[in-house]
């Protein structure tokens, strides 16, 4: 497997998923914004494989992934031993899949939003008040995340799964971008940000 990626991106999921389960993959930095070279995110080399130019892309032979939620899901049912998904127990993975889809509509959208409105988008199509809204929209997903992880260890079951790789990055993304993030849900955070493969792919994006 190859992952595209950049350090300030969603990529560190995927790579932190890589590492949790011992598949083989090679790591290449993307020169985002840049259109030279093969490796620049805007470069016709780059577009081939990806046609946003964004990052991160996962390419597995001949499936190309430009999600990273798909990915982590794809990394953990390629395998399987590592424990990621939570494939033999029906109602944990419902939860997991639950997880995966608050995390993605609720939790994270009001960072993205942020960051459009700061500095993604053309100055002339951001706006300013829509700063606020995002917040409001954080706070009330972060009280229903309290709500998931119950002063949990894990946010389902009783082990590590790719659903705390989600979390923990994004919950690290609000923490970046001066969200009010609650103590609890930093310590969350960095209780598996200390775990091995999570140190290792920190490393590798830093």
């Amino acid at each position: 497997m190859k992952l595209y990626g950049f350090s300030q991106s969603r990529s560190f999921r995927a790579l932190w998923a890589l590492e949790e389960s011992g598949l083989d993959y090679e790591y290449i930095a993307v020169n985002f914004g840049s259109e030279e070279g093969p490796h620049g995110s805007k470069s016709p080399e780059y577009m081939a494989i990806n046609p946003q130019g964004k990052v991160p892309t996962l390419v597995d032979g001949s499936l190309t992934l430009t999600e990273s939620g798909a990915m982590l899901n794809h990394i953990a049912r390629k395998a399987p031993d590592s424990g990621l998904i939570p494939a033999h127990n029906e109602n944990l993975l419902a939860r997991y899949d639950e997880i995966f889809f608050f995390v993605l509509s609720d939790l994270e959208q009001p960072l993205w939003t942020n960051g459009k409105h700061r500095f993604a988008l053309p100055e002339e199509q951001r706006v300013p008040q829509m700063l606020e809204t995002a917040n409001w929209e954080f706070a009330k997903a972060q009280k229903a995340l309290h709500h998931h992880l119950e002063g949990r260890e894990f946010i389902i079951g009783d082990s590590f799964t790719a659903a705390d790789i989600l979390v923990a990055h994004t919950i690290n993304w609000a923490n970046r971008f001066n969200f009010e993030v609650d103590p609890e849900l930093i310590a969350y955070r960095d209780s598996h940000f200390q775990r091995p493969a999570a140190q290792k792919a920190l490393a590798i994006v830093s």
